[in-house]
């Protein structure tokens, strides 16, 4: 009989203990899952190691500090063409290996033309000078330019001068392109012009109309009224 109890006791004890452990598998299953967050920058900043290039209007249009290295590419390719050179683009891409542009006078010389958009603080290194002199034999041209927005550093513009490297820095090939008279960049807001008009508010007509300032026969100024012919009025300076 003891033993009877017992057994039955054990069962209850074993039914309690599967109820709980069922009830907390519900609650994991239907606790909801929390969603993180992504936050989404939506500040758009200029990039310049973008590959991508606008249209020639466009780059015409934009200040160095404003375009890439494949567009600052281009530019130069359209400023040598109209300097009567052939061009060849060859660092589509950026894959240049040293060359960017392979520019061609009408003596057939050829010229390795390596360009480098940076920014003012950030100088062209020796290694770059070292890549363009292996690089120009490598397209059987006889002469070798850099050509920079920012500027060489000291041991860049030794190299270049031992192995005869041209290059020109941010403030000579912004004259160049200026003096090219198509690049012309729009930067800020342009100023309004004022008004070339002679009509003074402070100085008034008996009818009440703006006096203009006139030039008799003789050369002499004098105030007129805005008015004439209707009112002939005048005003001496």
């Amino acid at each position: 009989m003891a033993s009877i109890i017992g057994f039955i006791v054990v069962i209850i004890v074993l039914s309690i203990l599967s109820g709980l452990l069922q009830g907390n598998k519900k609650k994991k299953r239907s606790s909801p899952k929390r969603k993180t967050a992504v936050k989404r920058s939506t500040t758009t900043s200029f990039n310049r190691s973008s590959t991508a290039c606008r249209p020639d209007e466009a780059l015409l249009k934009a200040p160095l500090d404003q375009i890439n290295g494949a567009e600052f590419e281009r530019l130069l390719s359209l400023y040598f063409r109209d300097q009567g050179y052939t061009v060849k683009e060859v660092g589509v891409g950026g894959k240049d290996g040293g060359v960017d542009l392979v520019i061609i006078d009408k003596r057939g010389e050829k010229t390795a033309v390596q360009a480098k958009c940076y920014a003012e603080h950030n100088k062209v290194q020796v290694m770059t000078v070292r890549e363009l002199v292996g690089a120009k034999r490598n397209h059987d041209c006889i002469l070798s330019l850099l050509i920079t927005t920012s500027d060489l550093t000291v041991d860049a513009k030794r190299e270049a001068e031992q192995f005869k490297v041209d290059y020109w820095h941010g403030v000579l090939i912004e004259n160049k392109l200026r003096a090219w008279g198509k690049w012309q960049p729009t930067k800020g807001k342009v100023k309004p012009k004022k008004s070339s008009s002679s009509k003074v508010k402070a100085v008034t007509c008996a009818c009440g109309a703006s006096m203009v300032q006139r030039k008799s026969k003789e050369g002499k100024a004098f105030w007129g009224c805005s008015n004439y012919p209707v009112c002939r009025k005048t005003k001496a300076m």
